[in-house]
């Protein structure tokens, strides 16, 4: 029979334990010595030059640094620098959604293949894909007479001129929206796009867009993007007008 092993099977194994003691704070001394043996740290870390105290070349009396003055001028102005270079990013993403949602819109519209079709993507897809919430399309009554086709609206006589002016594209914020362009969805409207519609020999129309977000047309923003979206309805209002 072999012979027992030394405490047995059963012996219970020490339990390891783990030093949950913080490490003691690093000195001014370990500081000083790490940066004597890296001089290049701060030019791999300039930002922290932000962030440093330099000290003053005179102790209190009527002189007055100049060099802490120049220095507190360059924090805020990087400071300013990076805010600015935030709000560019911020605003070079929100342009580019812009123009995609564009993009697909005038793909959408140019696939409906019809005056009918037309209405109906106004009505049903713009909402979703430029993300407001009503969109109409309607013209001015004239000489010849407008297709009857649902969700197209019929406005007077000259009020297009009324409306918007000699402009092609009126943005309004904090508004109501006129139940004459937006129809029983008015009451959804706190701000909204108004682009003029001008197909070559048929009467002016309108396209509206508006939104419950009181900002979310406003005077600041661009319209060249609707421009483009004007054009390309003017275009299929042109090819379609009369197959309906």
């Amino acid at each position: 029979m072999a012979p027992a092993r030394a405490g047995g099977l059963n012996m219970a194994r020490k339990s390891e334990t783990v030093d949950t003691t913080p490490p003691p704070p690093v000195s001014d001394e370990q500081v000083v010595s790490y940066l004597k043996d890296h001089a290049n740290f701060l030019l791999d870390h300039p930002d922290l030059l932000g962030k440093l105290a330099p000290p003053s070349r005179f102790n209190g009396g009527p002189v007055v640094d100049l060099q802490q003055h120049v220095i507190s001028r360059l924090r805020e102005e990087m400071e300013h620098l990076r805010g600015c270079a935030e709000h560019l990013i911020t605003t070079s993403r929100s342009n580019m959604s812009t123009q995609t949602r564009t993009h697909e819109a005038a793909l959408a519209i140019l696939e409906a293949g019809s005056m009918t079709g037309l209405a109906r993507v106004v009505a049903e897809d713009l909402p979703a894909l430029l993300d407001v919430d009503i969109a109409t399309i309607g013209f001015e009554e004239g000489d010849r007479p407008l297709p009857i086709i649902p969700g197209i609206r019929t406005f007077p006589r000259d009020f297009l001129e009324q409306t918007l002016g000699a402009g092609d594209v009126m943005l309004r914020s904090s508004t109501t929206g006129d139940p004459a362009i937006f129809g029983d969805g008015a009451e959804l409207v706190a701000s909204c796009a108004l682009v003029r519609l001008d197909p070559k020999d048929l009467p002016n129309g309108l396209l509206a867009m508006g939104s419950r977000n009181e900002r979310g047309f406003h005077g600041g923003q661009g319209t060249e993007l609707l421009g483009f979206l004007a054009r390309v309805v003017e275009d299929c209002i042109q090819r379609w007008w009369l197959e309906d």
